[in-house]
Protein backbone atom coordinates (compact mmCIF):
# COMPACT_ATOMS: atom_id res chain seq x y z
CA UNK A 1 0.00 0.00 0.00
CA UNK A 2 1.41 3.23 -0.56
CA UNK A 3 -0.03 6.34 1.62
CA UNK A 4 -1.04 8.68 0.17
CA UNK A 5 -2.03 12.81 1.25
CA UNK A 6 -3.59 15.84 -0.72
CA UNK A 7 -3.34 20.02 -0.41
CA UNK A 8 -4.48 22.57 -2.86
CA UNK A 9 -8.26 22.93 -1.79
CA UNK A 10 -9.97 25.38 -0.70
CA UNK A 11 -12.90 28.36 -1.66
CA UNK A 12 -12.52 30.12 -5.48
CA UNK A 13 -14.43 31.90 -7.45
CA UNK A 14 -16.47 30.79 -10.82
CA UNK A 15 -14.23 30.47 -13.57
CA UNK A 16 -10.80 30.53 -10.93
CA UNK A 17 -8.05 27.86 -11.12
CA UNK A 18 -6.75 25.25 -8.42
CA UNK A 19 -4.17 23.24 -8.32
CA UNK A 20 -4.31 20.05 -5.93
CA UNK A 21 -1.35 18.33 -5.32
CA UNK A 22 -1.30 14.64 -3.92
CA UNK A 23 1.94 13.17 -2.66
CA UNK A 24 2.92 9.64 -2.42
CA UNK A 25 4.60 8.03 0.40
CA UNK A 26 6.51 5.42 -2.52
CA UNK A 27 7.12 5.29 -6.03
CA UNK A 28 3.65 5.66 -8.20
CA UNK A 29 5.70 4.74 -11.51
CA UNK A 30 3.90 1.24 -11.89
CA UNK A 31 0.55 2.28 -10.28
CA UNK A 32 -2.32 3.99 -12.07
CA UNK A 33 -3.26 7.60 -9.80
CA UNK A 34 -6.89 8.54 -10.03
CA UNK A 35 -8.63 12.10 -8.75
CA UNK A 36 -12.44 11.28 -7.21
CA UNK A 37 -14.42 13.83 -5.96
CA UNK A 38 -18.05 13.77 -3.94
CA UNK A 39 -20.25 16.48 -3.55
CA UNK A 40 -21.85 16.89 -0.57
CA UNK A 41 -24.99 13.74 0.05
CA UNK A 42 -23.78 13.00 -3.56
CA UNK A 43 -21.75 9.59 -4.61
CA UNK A 44 -17.94 9.72 -5.21
CA UNK A 45 -17.29 9.67 -8.94
CA UNK A 46 -13.83 9.43 -10.64
CA UNK A 47 -12.81 12.80 -12.52
CA UNK A 48 -9.29 11.84 -13.60
CA UNK A 49 -7.08 8.89 -14.51
CA UNK A 50 -3.42 8.93 -15.57
CA UNK A 51 -1.62 5.58 -16.06
CA UNK A 52 2.19 4.77 -15.90
CA UNK A 53 2.89 5.34 -19.30
CA UNK A 54 1.03 8.67 -19.11
CA UNK A 55 -1.95 7.92 -20.81
CA UNK A 56 -5.31 9.95 -19.38
CA UNK A 57 -9.11 9.70 -19.06
CA UNK A 58 -11.09 12.38 -18.03
CA UNK A 59 -14.77 12.51 -17.10
CA UNK A 60 -17.49 14.18 -19.53
CA UNK A 61 -17.47 16.97 -16.64
CA UNK A 62 -14.14 18.00 -16.78
CA UNK A 63 -12.99 17.34 -20.38
CA UNK A 64 -11.22 20.23 -21.49
CA UNK A 65 -11.08 22.10 -18.23
CA UNK A 66 -9.20 19.81 -15.40
CA UNK A 67 -5.64 18.07 -16.50
CA UNK A 68 -4.35 15.41 -14.58
CA UNK A 69 -0.51 14.96 -14.21
CA UNK A 70 2.21 13.38 -12.29
CA UNK A 71 5.99 13.78 -11.35
CA UNK A 72 7.67 10.43 -10.58
CA UNK A 73 10.74 11.69 -9.11
CA UNK A 74 8.51 13.37 -6.36
CA UNK A 75 5.86 10.89 -6.24
CA UNK A 76 3.60 13.67 -6.94
CA UNK A 77 0.25 13.63 -8.59
CA UNK A 78 -1.90 16.67 -9.67
CA UNK A 79 -4.93 18.12 -10.53
CA UNK A 80 -4.63 21.72 -12.53
CA UNK A 81 -8.25 22.70 -12.33
CA UNK A 82 -9.16 25.72 -14.46
CA UNK A 83 -12.70 27.52 -15.56
CA UNK A 84 -14.12 25.96 -12.18
CA UNK A 85 -17.78 25.57 -11.73
CA UNK A 86 -19.89 25.75 -8.53
CA UNK A 87 -21.21 22.38 -9.24
CA UNK A 88 -17.31 21.52 -9.28
CA UNK A 89 -18.14 21.73 -5.58
CA UNK A 90 -16.97 18.45 -3.48
CA UNK A 91 -14.34 16.89 -1.61
CA UNK A 92 -11.72 15.91 -4.08
CA UNK A 93 -10.02 12.32 -3.05
CA UNK A 94 -6.30 10.67 -4.59
CA UNK A 95 -6.12 7.13 -5.35
CA UNK A 96 -3.75 4.78 -5.97
CA UNK A 97 -4.37 1.31 -7.56
CA UNK A 98 -2.32 -1.20 -8.98
CA UNK A 99 -3.63 -2.45 -12.66
CA UNK A 100 -4.61 -5.50 -11.50
CA UNK A 101 -6.73 -4.18 -8.44
CA UNK A 102 -10.50 -3.26 -9.40
CA UNK A 103 -11.26 1.03 -10.00
CA UNK A 104 -12.30 2.08 -6.33
CA UNK A 105 -9.70 -0.29 -4.98
CA UNK A 106 -6.28 0.57 -3.44
CA UNK A 107 -5.26 3.32 -1.41
CA UNK A 108 -7.05 6.55 -0.33
CA UNK A 109 -6.08 10.41 0.55
CA UNK A 110 -8.15 11.91 3.26
CA UNK A 111 -9.64 14.40 0.97
CA UNK A 112 -9.06 18.06 0.51
CA UNK A 113 -12.08 20.41 0.36
CA UNK A 114 -13.01 22.54 -3.30
CA UNK A 115 -15.60 25.23 -3.06
CA UNK A 116 -16.64 27.39 -5.85
CA UNK A 117 -18.54 30.42 -4.83
CA UNK A 118 -18.90 34.01 -5.36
Amino acid sequence: QVQLVESGGGLVQPGGSLRLSCAASGNIFSWVMNWYRQPTGRQRELVATITSSGSTNYADSVKGRFTISTDNVKNMVYLQMNSLKPEDTAVYYCNARRYWVSPGGGSWGQGTQVTVSS
